[in-house]
This record gives structure tokens, sequence and C-alpha cells, in this order.
């Protein structure tokens, strides 16, 4: 009884919320009487750019990610810790922050062309990024480059030493020690981290949309053409079929591998094999890979806040010309309507629009959170296989859950509650991720103790267990609040124009010409970067030791 108590309102949310759309999803799709050859040839296309874009993309992530990993697994520099940090902030940005942040840097008005047609003489931007394959590239390495880094390089830091020493000791050299040894010993390591990496990068919609431009179409972006623009709901529902195909082989390989991701353990503490620079070599390569991984990192974050506030005179037309300024202009026209438009929405409404949505989502997902993380800390064969099923919607595109939100509960897009539902869905997994250890290390002594000594259960939560959940608490709660403000494809979908998150209407910013509406973009996506930014650092700082998401 216990277990149907605890398991009632997350299976009921997820039952309505997330299996029914989906069920609809294929009841749209089902009900297709003609596939045109036109579709046929339409799905080819971006299917195979779709799979193409992903295999690319992860293939150029593992190369930048695999030296960083040995970097952090077995170098020991200054600095170390906030370099590896800050790799891991741009897996919680949202996409339209990212794709700000790369305009602001490689755009047309960025930076770096900018600075060009000054030093040149030039009247048009001589670097051509925005709307390129090496822009959405570009974006995929920036994401993922941090699960490559964490579970890797972890791995790397945990092989027994032990296993090297007795290899040397037979008289291998360093390749052999590393092919024959310790490459054996990563390969599940390996196999994990590329699956999960070419999971994301297939199914990408926000980089592709705000990066790619109209010149290249996933199945994602396709999806949202199809719904929204052409209102064509039978060939969306189809290309949602196509996707959660694919999304759960890949899935399944995932869990497979993960399940048997075993690496030899390395006795001694990890500090054992973590060592300074010895040879010139390890300390060229030591600097080479700092270098690469603060132009990667640092200049795109670096370059958007310093775009919002710099007053250009190519903002006014004039290219010929650049001079540069500071100025608060571009936060100060966030709550002005130059135009008198009855459809403007000002961003200031669009933050308070977000902050009420990420509210209802710190409600709902630590409604849903709790009970569920509370049964999975005292597994049983149904938490088993229910554990799994929560973390669905990690692997189920934002854009197939706002679609199937759309076929399923149209009647309601009315209502402004479709979206912190959708936000909920997709912050649960983070949510109950993090509560469930805490749960765990609540010692049953201490309960028993306080109930011995006359405590009321509710006297032993609110002295023996909140205690011990409040920081894990905090950090599930900001992690809701950090996606909810961040997610976009879902809002995208579902949103009601009149209340726009900030992600969206950063999104309708950079679809307007014009140098005023690109400084409105470039603030809102600083303020919104800070606001992950210190969420990111909150997660860090309140959270369980050895508790981690990802």
């Amino acid at each position: 009884m216990r277990r149907v108590v605890l398991w009632f309102a997350p299976l009921t949310f997820f039952g309505f919320f997330f299996f029914l759309p989906l069920l609809r999803i294929l009841s749209v799709t089902f009900n297709i009487q003609v596939i045109s050859n036109a579709r046929l040839l339409t799905t080819a296309e971006v299917v195979s750019f779709t799979i193409y874009q992903a295999l690319l993309s992860t293939l150029l992530t593992l190369l930048i990610g695999l030296p960083t990993a040995y970097l952090f697994g077995r170098h020991d520099f200054s600095g170390k810790s906030v370099l590896k940090a800050l790799t891991a902030v741009p897996f919680l940005l949202p996409t339209v922050v990212v794709a700000a942040a790369f305009n602001a840097l490689l755009g047309p008005r960025g930076w770096i062309n900018l600075g060009l047609m000054q030093l040149l003489e030039l009247k048009a931007p001589p670097i051509n990024f925005m709307g390129t394959l090496s822009a959405i590239l570009l974006a995929h390495i920036f994401y993922n480059t941090t699960i490559i880094i964490r579970i890797v390089g972890n791995a790397i830091a945990n092989l027994d030493p032990r296993l090297e020493q007795a290899a040397r000791s037979l008289g291998a050299d360093a390749r052999q020690v590393w092919l024959k040894i310790n490459f054996p010993l990563l390969i599940p390591a390996l196999l994990t981290s590329t699956l999960l990496v070419f999971l994301f990068d297939f199914s990408s919609f926000g980089v592709i949309l705000l990066l790619g431009g109209s010149g290249y179409r996933t199945i994602e972006v396709e999806i949202f053409n199809q719904a929204i623009r052409r209102l064509d709901l039978s060939m969306a529902a189809w290309l949602c079929l196509i996707q959660m195909f694919f999304t759960v082989v890949i899935s399944l390989f995932y869990s497979k591998s993960s399940s048997g991701r075993v690496t030899q353990s390395n006795p001694q503490p990890v500090r054992a094999t973590i060592r300074k620079s010895r040879t010139p070599g390890e300390s060229l390569f030591l600097v080479g890979m700092i270098l690469i991984l603060v132009t990667i990192y640092v200049l795109p974050l670096a370059a958007l806040p310093l775009r919002s506030i710099s007053r250009l005179e190519a903002d006014r037309g004039q290219r010929s010309a650049v001079q540069y300024g500071l100025t608060t202009v571009y936060y100060e026209e966030l709550v002005i309507n130059r135009t008198d438009s009855l459809f403007y929405v000002p961003p200031m409404q669009a933050a308070r629009t977000s902050l009420a949505y990420a509210a209802i989502t710190i409600i709902l997902a630590l409604g849903m959170g709790f009970p569920a993380a509370a049964a999975l800390a005292r597994p049983g064969r149904l938490e088993g296989v229910l554990d799994p099923i929560l973390v669905l919607p990690l692997g189920t595109s934002s854009v197939i859950l706002g679609l199937g939100f759309i076929i399923t509960y149209g009647k309601w897009l009315a209502s402004p509650l479709l979206v912190p539902i959708a936000h909920t869905l997709i912050a649960l997994p983070f949510v109950i991720r993090t509560l469930q250890p805490a749960i765990q290390s609540i010692p049953d002594r201490l309960r028993e103790a306080a109930a011995v000594m006359g405590a009321s259960p509710f006297q032993v939560w609110r002295f023996v267990d909140w205690p011990i959940l409040s920081r894990a608490t905090l950090a599930a709660g900001t992690f809701a609040f950090t996606v909810s403000m961040g997610e976009f494809g879902a809002a995208l979908l579902i949103s009601r124009p009149e209340f726009p998150t900030i992600p969206v209407a950063i999104y309708r910013f950079l679809s307007q010409p014009g140098g005023l509406n690109y400084g409105q973009a470039m603030a809102m996506a600083t303020l919104l970067l800070f606001i992950t930014l210190i969420g990111i650092l909150l997660i860090d700082k309140v959270r369980l030791q050895g508790n981690s998401v990802i």
C-alpha cells in the first residue's frame, strides 16, 4: 500500500501528460491513408541529414573531449576545478543563449567580424558563420564535450594504477599500456558517453533552428515546420514516429552499455593517479588543451554580455565606420514598445511569465519527485521497472512533447498551465536523481531513536528527515527552476503568443532585422545567462558530496 501511495501521483502525471500525448501521436500517424512520394523524399532527406550531422558532431566532440578527459583524469594544474566547472556550464544553458553567444562572437554584428571590418576597412562581414554547418557543429561541441569529460575522465582517474605498474614491470612501454591495458577497460565508458552525445546531437532542435537557419533541416526542425508553419499535423506525427523509433533504439543501446559500465576501480585515492606535468611534451599538451578550452568556452560566453552593453555605429547602419561605446540602451529598450504594436509583448512581461512558469514547475516537480524518489530509495521489483520510465523525457524531444500536447490537449492551449506541465516532465528526472541519494542517506536508526523518544511521524520528519533533505531539496528546486527558465522547444510550440517565455522572446528578437532588435536579444540572453550561472553555482554549492545527475 505504501508503494501504491508513493507511485500514484507520479505515474498518473506521466500517464496523462507523457504517455497519452505519445500515443495520440502514434494514432495520428497510423491514420495517414497515403504517404506521397514527396513526403517520402522529404523524410529521407531530413533523416539522412539528421544522422549525418549527429555523427559528425559526435566525432568532433570525441576529438576535443577525449584529450580533455585525459587532461582532467591524469593532470594536476592551477585552476583545474574552475576550468572543469566551466566546461559543465553549457550543459544547462538554454539553446537561445548559446545561439546568442556565438552570434555575438562570430555573427554579422559579432566582435570578430566588426573587428575585421574596421581593421581591413570592409563594408560587409568577412566571416559567414551563422546559418552554416560549422555553426551547428561548434555549438554541439560546446554543449556536449562535458559528457565525455565527466564519464571518460572519471573512468581514467579511477583506473587501478597497479595494472599499469605490473605491465611496466613486464616490459610494456607507454603505448602498449594504453592499447592493451587502459583502452579495453575504458571501452564501456567510451561507448556510453558516445551514445549519449549522439542521442543529444540527434535530437537537437534549438541549435539547428537558431544557428543553422532555413538551409538545414533535422527531424526536430521539420516537425516544428510541419506542425506550426504548415499546419500539417499528419506529416509532423509521421516524423515524430521516426524520431521516437531512433530514440528508443539509441536509448536501448545506451542502457545496455551503461549497465555494463564497470571500470577496474582504483583501490588508492584518485589523487594517486593525478600528477603534475613532468616533461616538456606534457607541459605543451597541458598549455595547448587549456588554450583550446578557453577559446571554445570563455570567448562565446564573454562576448555575449560585452555585446549587450556596447553601442556600435554598425547598429545604426553605418557599417563602414564602426565606433564603440558603452551603453545601457538595450536594457532600457526592454520595457519600451517603440512600434506601439497591439501584439507587442514587453520583454519584462516575458521575464515575469518565465518566473511564474518556473515557480509552478518547482511546485509540480517537487510534488512528483519526492514520492518517486522515496520509492526508489527503497527499491523493489516494481522500482526496477519504473526507474527507466522516469528518465524517458530526457531522451524524448521537447518538440515531440509539444506536438503531443497540441494533438491531445489542443482545446486547452488557451490555458497557460500546459507550459509548466511540459517543463515539469523535462525537469522531473533531474529532481528525482537529486532527491533519491539524499533520502537514501537518512539513517533508519535516527528515525527509530526519535520514535522511541516519543516523536510523532511529523516530528520525525521535521527534526530528522528535513535537516538532511533541505540541501537536496534546494538543489532539486534550483534544477527545476533552471530547466524551466531555459526550455525552448516545447514552449515555442505551446506557449500563447501573449505569454512568451524569455527564450521564445529572444528567438523573436533574433528573427527580426535591425540592430535594436539584435541588441535587445543580446540583453535578454545575458540576463538568462546569469540566471543559469547562478543556478548552476547554487546547485554545486548545496548538493550532497558525490551526488551527480550527469
